[in-house]
């Protein structure tokens, strides 16, 4: 019973801290805040790491002054501090506190080996049974599995080029066009790479775009502040029409596809 009471106040001390949020800040954090937040509240106790999506958390007790963790893909350069969460009791007095840290795991990388410093000191996750021998720093590092299923979506790959990724009925031809052909919809033709998962690559400079998927005479369309759909039918821009489509609610899709670029 007390620690469902602990866990219950843990959320109202988060909310009064410095790091959370009111009602009137939470409206402005990003979408990695929130999520952000809302991982916090889950952790309610200490053990091996796991994986939440796309965040990898970790956990300590809290019988150190200072905890750090340190990562293989960051070549053991940047030593992260973990975070601590109390618990409050129902007499608001601290009944419980463990150490975190959460880490959003890179796209790309499907398995950590790490350290902890623990006051100064690095050593393997005592919380954690899984571990490696590395013969690149000659030391046994803690191990933790992030496979997770990677989807595909439009973005930034290596050669200053821009993956668009379209996902719908297989079978069809379906082309890309915006801001950066003018609109004109009937240039670039996307290939099926596997079923019902269309792409296209074009090299393209730093900066920012707006794009719409088409099949046929139809066109899936991005929506903005200025690019909305109104029931007619049409796609309308504050300063210009720039699509026009059949509107289908069935087959119709709604993409919000800002890529802002940036130089590598």
């Amino acid at each position: 019973m007390k620690k469902i009471l602990c866990a219950i106040f843990s959320v109202f001390l988060f909310l009064s801290s410095a790091e959370l949020f009111s009602a009137e800040s939470k409206a402005m954090l990003t979408d990695e805040e929130l999520d952000y937040a809302e991982l916090v509240n889950t952790i309610q106790d200490v053990g091996s790491p796991y994986l939440k999506g796309d965040y990898a958390i970790f956990t300590s007790k809290s019988n150190a002054r200072h905890i750090g963790i340190a990562f293989d893909f960051e070549g053991f350069k940047t030593i992260h501090s973990f975070k601590i969460k109390k618990f409050i009791d129902m007499e608001y007095k601290e009944a419980d506190s463990i150490y975190f840290y959460i880490l959003k795991v890179p796209k790309n990388v499907l398995e950590i080996n790490y350290r902890l410093i623990i006051d100064g000191l690095w050593t393997v996750d005592p919380l954690n049974d899984e571990t490696v021998f590395s013969r690149e720093t000659n030391l046994v590092l803690s191990h933790f599995n992030a496979s997770r299923e990677i989807p595909q979506v439009t973005e930034k790959i290596s050669g200053g080029k821009i993956r668009f990724v379209y996902k719908g009925k297989s079978g069809q031809k379906v082309r890309v066009g915006g801001s950066f052909t003018n609109w004109d919809s009937w240039i670039y033709q996307m290939s099926e790479v596997a079923p019902g998962v269309y792409q296209f690559e074009i090299p393209l400079p730093p900066g920012k775009y707006e794009y719409a998927f088409y099949t046929g005479i139809n066109s899936f369309p991005l929506c903005t502040a200025n690019v909305c759909p109104i029931k007619s039918g049409k796609i309308v821009e504050r300063r210009d029409q720039v699509l026009i489509t059949s509107f289908f609610p069935v087959s119709f899709n709604f993409l919000t596809l800002f890529n802002n670029l940036s130089k590598t």
